[in-house]
């Protein structure tokens, strides 16, 4: 019977901080902007300098997901779209890695109580707030783009302090497990050397400065 306890609890700790984003009112100039970057239709690719620095990546963050995305069209599809998503939205994609692990433990239809979905865990009134109606937030790309705008766009109203960006993503602001987790996550098992910067080159994967003790 313990052992059984302790089984279930392993299974439901991953959903246990799932998003719960609160409705709020969007500026027109605001709700105009996520709308358009919503709508891109752009084909996902991972912005590398190189070939070789886009295939060891690949490898490596494929390496770390297999346990939980057994099949690599899967799996590789997943990644290369939250590298893509991630760095429109001026993020690290490692960031974002930590984000859903911590909301969906990467489960594509994963459901909060509170009725948020998919690997992002977006509640579905950004949907008719930014979105299409049309627009299924299970699917792939789709939750991925609406998670990453909705992030970027928490991280502007508070002036880059990710600490509080991260608690208004979850619903939970001012409170810190929800931001530790994530940066836990991030900063660990999805860990990735960031490279320097060259004049003229692609986007980088290079983490935002960490969480400080002043952003709690």
């Amino acid at each position: 019977m313990y052992r059984l306890t302790v089984l279930l609890l392993a299974a439901l700790a991953p959903l246990a901080f799932a998003g719960n984003q609160k409705y709020e009112p969007l500026a027109a100039s605001v709700q105009s902007q996520m709308h358009s970057t919503v709508s891109d239709q752009a084909t996902p690719f991972l912005a590398f300098d190189t070939l070789e620095e886009a295939r060891t990546w690949l490898a490596a963050m494929s390496k770390k997901l297999e346990r939980r995305i057994p099949d690599r069209t899967t799996r590789e599809e997943l990644l290369i779209t939250v590298h893509y998503e991630a760095r429109r939205a001026a993020l690290d994609p490692q960031l974002v890695l930590g984000l859903i692990q911590v909301e969906s433990n990467f489960r594509k239809y994963a459901v909060s109580s509170a009725g948020a979905r998919g690997y992002m865990q977006v509640m579905p009134f950004w949907v008719k707030q930014i979105g299409q109606p049309g627009h299924n937030l299970f699917h792939l790309r789709t939750n991925l783009r609406y998670g990453c705008v909705i992030l970027k766009h928490y991280l502007e109203i508070e002036n880059g302090n990710l600490f509080r960006a991260l608690g208004r993503y979850n619903g939970s602001l001012g409170k810190a497990d929800y931001p530790k987790m994530v940066e836990r996550a991030w900063t660990t098992i999805w860990n990735y050397p960031a490279r320097p910067r060259h004049s003229g080159s692609a986007a980088t994967s290079t983490a935002p400065p960490m969480m400080t003790s002043h952003d709690r």
